[in-house]
């Protein structure tokens, strides 16, 4: 059996892969589960984007294997003013609110946007954007 956070994050993938606008804003297939280690993230082609925290939630229907869990997406960006990626996060946004996601044993009850935040990061001369998302799964019967 698959954990619910992991085929969540291999049909999240695969949603956003397969978003042919997507990957021609961020300038070729730049999603990343974190940063490669033998890159640095200095060296990577902006704009792109990376999974961060996910945090699971058993017990939300009260069936064992169902789960919620909050997933956040990272955006990063050169561009001097946030408008690249806002235009981006918004894609995401919008692709993943009603995307059919492959979900093996489970299948998606609800999947909303829960927090956005775009702040400029001193320390990689950056703007860092931030989708933070709620899903909630369960197993299929």
């Amino acid at each position: 059996m698959t954990a619910p956070a992991a085929a969540l994050q291999k049909a999240l993938f695969q949603a956003l892969d397969a978003d042919g606008s997507l990957s021609a804003a961020l300038g070729g297939a730049k999603l990343f589960d974190h940063v490669p280690e033998n890159i640095v993230p200095e060296n990577i082609p902006f704009p792109y984007v990376t999974f961060g925290r996910t945090s699971v939630y058993d017990g939300v229907t009260g069936r064992e294997n169902d789960a919620e869990q909050l997933f956040t997406l990272h955006f990063w960006s050169k561009a001097e003013a946030k408008k690249e990626m806002l235009d981006v996060m918004d894609m995401v946004s919008a692709r993943l609110q009603d995307a059919a996601l492959a979900l093996d044993e489970h299948h998606r009850v609800n999947l909303r946007l829960e927090f956005t935040e775009v702040r400029y990061d001193e320390d990689l001369s950056a703007c860092h954007g931030l989708l933070r998302f709620r899903a909630v799964m369960e197993e299929n019967a």
